[in-house]
């Protein structure tokens, strides 16, 4: 089984994202306790599942990280600047 492809992850929205996420922690969580009771038939699932969570980690940011890029980009002052007129009177 190939390692999962980022553009999958890309694709899903916001809400699917957390949901992905929380799921994909919650079966590392299954492995880990599959381990510790020696149960574990696939080991290679672990690097699977991280490689998977870091991805969809990633996505996230990126998403919170360009939220945040156009929220500063809108100027919060509408004031113009000091033109050169107000400058001369103010001497």
């Amino acid at each position: 089984m190939p390692l999962p492809k980022i553009e999958e992850v890309r694709k899903l929205n916001d809400q699917e994202l957390a949901d992905e996420i929380l799921a994909a922690k919650r079966e590392l969580f299954e492995l880990r306790l599959q381990q510790a009771t020696r149960r574990l038939e696939k080991p290679h699932q672990f690097k699977h599942l991280r490689h998977r969570i870091a991805q969809m980690l990633t996505v996230e940011r990126e998403r919170q990280l360009a939220a945040d890029q156009t929220s500063t980009e809108t100027p919060t002052t509408n004031e113009a600047p000091p033109s050169e007129e107000t400058e001369q009177e103010q001497e």
